[in-house]
């Protein structure tokens, strides 16, 4: 059946470029791409909008969350390879090591960063923690 390689996965322009090389380069493993849900991006909304926006965050977060697995699996479909999506809450390079022990990952292959700006350096470095983290193979993609 192949190797279970993780994905993360946040519709950025290298965790895409991420799910290609796993599509092509491993289109007979088992691939996951996984989108983790960050709940500071709450507190972030709280503060900068009001307690009403960080209500009605989950319910936007969920559905962001589900269109972006669903272009993951879109491209996918379009190279001919069928993946599997999942969604996770929590902080993020936490949850992709928490997920590859879980589901006894053997791969992770990911994009060295999804975010931009303020937000990569208040958040710090979610592929780094990864390669640090994780007792098995970690490819990064530029």
């Amino acid at each position: 059946m192949g190797e279970r390689v993780l994905v993360p996965f946040d519709g950025s322009p290298l965790s895409r470029s991420a799910l290609g090389r796993a599509i092509t380069r491993h289109a007979d493993d088992r691939i996951t791409a996984l989108y983790v849900i960050d709940p500071m991006h709450a507190v972030y909304e709280a503060e900068a909008e009001g307690l009403p926006a960080a209500r009605a965050w989950s319910d936007r977060m969920r559905e962001r969350a589900e269109e972006i697995c669903a272009d993951a699996t879109a491209e996918a479909a379009d190279h001919g390879c069928e993946i599997t999506t999942a969604i996770e809450i929590g902080r993020p390079a936490r949850s992709i090591l928490d997920y590859a022990d879980e589901h006894d990952i053997e791969h992770i292959l990911m994009g060295s960063h999804g975010r931009e700006g303020v937000s990569r350096l208040v958040l710090g470095s979610v592929a780094e923690r990864v390669v640090r983290g994780a007792p098995i193979p970690v490819t990064i993609v530029r």
